[in-house]
């Protein structure tokens, strides 16, 4: 035969074999590290694992042997091989939904003594089935040994996804984690003709549970969901269970959200890590009430790779750039994203106390050990978080502690922690939020605190210095940006530095929002501290999307999106100007489909980071990489009515709100107020320009037409009024504008440039209106003695639900100790507390915000009083009124029309004194049966009072 038919008759024959299907492995079981997840099949079957594979011995019966739950899938097609010694077969014991147990061949092989030889078989089933996959021999009481187990398929059942919807009649494959019983039937159905039932549970923790082994990669995220539903009111939420080695691992999937009707609990999962077992499971926060559960999903989210072509953030700004990581994030794209963008990580959790010590002296490092490992090998600075913090805490460190005993305890976790990661973690926050501003000392009662005073930050620091001498200890906390925060916390740190105390640096953690706070307060605080002569780090910086702690978007807005671009654009600025105090700055997540905030304060989507779910850069990431490329952005800019006098004198009109900012650029930095009045709109501006040049100049373009406000000459066709400042100068005008809604505003610095612009939408609203509370002090007793006829009444007018009921007079009074006074006369003849809701019973609210901050959301010192009719009081502010819930006093008394409420409202945080303006609103219930049927107030018409202050009144101090 000649070479060329040879080669033609090759090419054929290659021709002829079809291409075989990429391969996906499975599942792997090598047994180096145990059992892996298998197990005893009878009474006295026992399996060693000490020699690196599976040997079985204690059998009596021919089905004994190891068994483990298979990561099968119906319809797909699993070949399986093994490395056996002895006579073993592979079975599979298939129960179907609703019909009886059949034992499967998966395959069978026979080794010489003392040999192995190969197992091999494939294996699929196509009705919905519960599974066991087991070895055995036809040697009753023969050992054996299994090693190398390896399963594949031609498809890839990690990306196939996996659906229950009951529609079988049956649990679909989900199974009780204890003593619960779970019944298909149609009266638990979301849609369709069956939901699962799920009752008799023992624990919060009992209920349904889907094993989804086989079902999940590693590095690969999905979405998982299901439809609840429970009778009577619970919080349920949706985890995962894994094990290695029989170790288990427990993490949450979407956390537990309040439940009547039905409900979808859904979120994103990252398998991190190598398992044996994993199933998914629904769960109460606490109680064993029933619920029911319908139509789950696993759905596999194939990745988007990385923009590469964008800049690299780290190398965008003048100092370090990290960012907190978990273990899901050392893998695929988000490790890509960090090695693009990062020059630093820090761990959200895996080296809190709770993570790294859970019971006395009992250390686990598997997850600190994973994450410096990986940015050891990625040349990534490393920061510790955290060695000592009031939360995630174990209860055991305080269990019957003496001083002695805990700052002990303090020592030897930092010693062992740190220890661990010597010369690998650079640096560490110490100690974390330990700061409390509503104390005379500045200090939070915790534990630790109450237990051993200030002795255990100095115990932290001082050991932590011993353990790695090398090491930048750091004291971290959060709000540090607000100047009583900031105030607090640099006395604290002042003064252990001058005991010795080795604080190397502080830390600003900086959660805040799209609008709050003030961006100048950030540089405020750096250059404060800076007096101290520390380190200064940013160490959890995220924006929020939101400006309270309720509302909610279904997806985030585009113009919310660039409206943070911006804001980012505007704290960042802030950083390259103080980069010569900061080290590092770092964000606290890798993307926006991990953060804390979708959990915190409620569930709900945020998108505070500069990436967002699928990895992609946002408006976030321009504002720090490139400004130039963000999107355009118009803040909303609320104006009341009002009528001022143009004279450069500052009239008690502008007093009512405060002042817009301008973001700072450079040295040049404004901030304006505006009137609508029927001649125009009216216009207050400072400017903070050191040099003073008269050709300076501010302008205002309102829709169409700018107006020019020059700093040194008359302007041109409309009154205005300029002066000179301590820090620059100031402008007043009345603009001839009529309804033209497009502001934007620029302070232009001749000499020095760039320009500090604003640009905005005008939302024009009746006044600001604005009482007086002269100076006396009252007896709290439900009465009104006569030193209340000194202050003039006001009436609540302003319904904001229905048109007529309880009513009120009002009136207030202030004391120079630090107390603000109220009295409301209610006007109701029909009084109820039948509602278990204590804002639908008869009841006066009163709202004050002691700064007059007019914000989106609430301050911490911003508080919603609330008294019922029967003396009742309930309290609403930040985080649960933390700051304010022991800040009322009130009496109450009925009246032939009603009832008073006399109330007093210490105002700690602020000094009150003569022309102070406080913002304030009075609300009135009117209850009929178990509703509230009517609500009125003084002056906010958006019965969001509860939620926001920056539609309140204005209260004014007098003599």
């Amino acid at each position: 035969m000649s070479r060329a038919v040879t080669a033609l008759l090759l090419v054929l024959l290659c021709l002829a074999v079809p291409a075989r299907a990429d391969v996906t492995t499975i599942a792997t079981y090598d047994f180096a590290s145990g059992a892996q997840g298998w197990g005893p099949r009878g009474d006295g079957v026992a399996l060693d694992t000490s020699t690196g594979a599976l040997r079985v011995t204690g059998r009596t019966q021919t089905w004994m042997g190891a068994q483990i739950t298979p990561p099968f899938e119906k319809g797909v097609t699993y070949n399986v091989t093994a490395r056996v010694s002895g006579a073993v077969a592979l079975t599979v014991e298939r129960t179907p939904a609703g019909g009886s147990t059949t034992w499967e061949r998966v395959g069978a092989a026979t080794s010489a003594p003392g040999e192995f030889t190969e197992l091999s078989g494939s294996y699929s089933y196509s009705a919905d089935s519960t599974l066991n996959l087991y070895f055995e021999s036809s040697e009753a009481t023969a050992d054996f040994t299994v090693d190398d187990v390896v399963i594949t398929s031609d498809s890839d059942p990690t990306q196939s996804g996996l659906t229950t919807d009951f529609e079988t009649g049956t649990a679909q494959g989900w199974n009780p984690r204890a003593a619960a019983t779970l019944t298909a039937t149609g009266q638990a159905a979301h849609a369709g003709n069956f939901g699962l039932a799920v009752a008799n549970r023992q624990a919060s923790w009992d209920g349904p549970s889907l094993n989804v082994l086989g079902k999940l990669a590693k590095g690969s995220k999905y979405t998982v969901s299901i439809w609840v539903r429970s009778a009577q009111a619970q919080s349920l939420g949706l985890s995962i269970e894994r094990r290695q080695n029989g170790t288990p691992s427990y993490e949450r999937i979407a956390a537990p959200v309040a439940v009547t009707g039905w409900t979808h609990l859904t979120g994103t999962y990252t398998l991190a890590h190598d398992v044996d077992f994993l199933s998914v499971y629904v769960e109460s926060a606490e109680g064993a009430l029933p619920f029911e559960i319908d139509d789950f999903a696993l759905e596999y989210i194939a990745p988007k790779p990385i923009q590469t072509g964008i800049p690299s953030l780290k190398d965008t700004v003048p100092f370090t750039l990290g960012a907190a990581f978990h273990r899901g994030a050392t893998l695929g794209e988000h490790a890509k994203l960090i090695e693009k963008h990062y020059g630093s990580v820090t761990p959200g959790n895996a080296l809190k106390w709770d993570a790294t010590e859970p019971a006395e002296g009992q250390f686990t490092f598997d997850e600190g050990d994973a994450l410096v490992d990986f940015a050891t090998g990625n040349g990534l600075e490393f920061r510790g978080h955290t060695l000592v913090w009031h939360s995630q805490t174990p209860a055991w460190v305080f269990e019957g502690a003496t001083k002695e005993v805990l700052l002990q305890r303090i020592e030897n976790h930092i010693r062992a922690v740190m220890g661990r990661y010597k010369g690998r973690i650079g640096t560490w926050d110490v100690v974390n939020e330990v700061i409390d501003e509503n104390q005379p000392d500045g200090l939070r009662r915790s534990p630790w605190f109450e237990i051993t005073g200030l002795d255990y930050i100095r115990t932290a620091f001082r050991v932590a210095r011993e353990v790695d001498p090398a090491a930048t200890l750091v004291f971290n906390d959060y709000n540090t940006e607000f100047p009583r925060k900031r105030e607090a916390m640099y006395k604290v740190v002042k003064q252990l530095r001058d005991e010795g105390v080795p604080i190397d640096a502080v830390g600003h953690q900086l959660h805040v929002n799209i609008e709050n706070p003030p961006a100048h307060f950030i540089e405020d605080s750096i250059e404060r501290f800076a007096t101290l002569g520390v380190e200064q780090q940013v160490t959890e910086l995220d924006v929020s999307v939101y400006t309270d702690f309720v509302s909610t978007y279904a997806t985030v807005p585009a113009e919310v999106l660039a409206q943070q671009g911006h804001r980012y654009k505007e704290i960042f600025d802030v950083f390259r100007r103080q980069a010569a105090k900061l080290t590092s700055v770092t964000i606290w997540g890798v993307a926006d489909d991990e953060t804390w905030l979708s959990t915190f304060p409620i569930t709900r989507v945020n998108a505070p980071l500069p990436f967002d779910d699928e990895l992609q850069a946002k408006p976030a990431f321009w504002g720090i990489a490139d400004p130039s490329e963000l999107p355009a952005s118009r803040l909303a800019v609320t104006v009341p009515a009002g009528t001022v006098t143009v004279d450069g004198k500052r009239d008690e009109q502008w007093d009512r709100l405060p002042d817009t900012r301008v973001a700072r650029t450079g040295n040049l930095s404004a901030s304006f107020q505006l009137r609508k009045a029927p001649s125009g709109v009216y216009v207050l501006a400072d400017v903070t320009d050191a040099t003073d040049d008269r050709t300076d100049s501010l302008s205002v373009k309102l829709g169409s037409t700018t107006y020019k406000i020059p700093r040194g000459a008359p302007a041109q066709g409309f009154k205005a009024h300029t002066r000179k400042t301590a820090t620059g100068w100031q402008a007043e005008a009345l603009l001839p504008s009529g309804a033209a809604t497009a502001l934007d505003l620029t302070a232009d610095d001749v000499r020095t440039g760039p320009d500090a612009v604003f640009s905005g939408t005008l939302t024009f609203v009746p006044e600001v209106r604005e009482f007086t509370a002269p100076k006396e002090t009252p007896v709290v007793d439900g009465v009104a003695e006569a030193v209340w006829n000194k202050a003039t009444p006001v009436d609540t007018g302003t319904w904001i639900q229905g048109t007529s009921g309880a009513t009120a007079k009002v009136r207030a009074l202030w004391s120079p100790s630090g107390v603000l006074y109220v009295l409301a006369k209610v006007t109701d003849p029909v009084l109820s507390d039948e509602s278990p809701n204590a804002w639908e019973e008869d009841s006066v609210e009163i709202f004050v915000d002691p700064e007059n901050n007019k914000t989106k959301g609430y301050d911490d010192d911003d508080g919603q009083y609330r008294i019922s009719f029967t003396g009742a009081e309930s309290i609403g502010g930040t985080f649960d009124a933390f700051a304010i819930r022991d800040n009322l006093t009130s009496a109450v008394s009925r009246t032939s029309t009603g009832y008073i409420v006399e109330a007093a409202i210490k105002l700690p945080t602020v000094t009150l004194a003569r022309d102070r303006v406080l913002g304030f609103d009075v609300q009135i219930n009117d209850a009929t049966g178990t509703a509230r049927t009517a609500a009125v107030t003084w002056h906010d018409p958006t019965g969001q009072s509860y939620l926001s202050t920056a539609r309140w009144g204005a209260l004014r101090l007098g003599k």
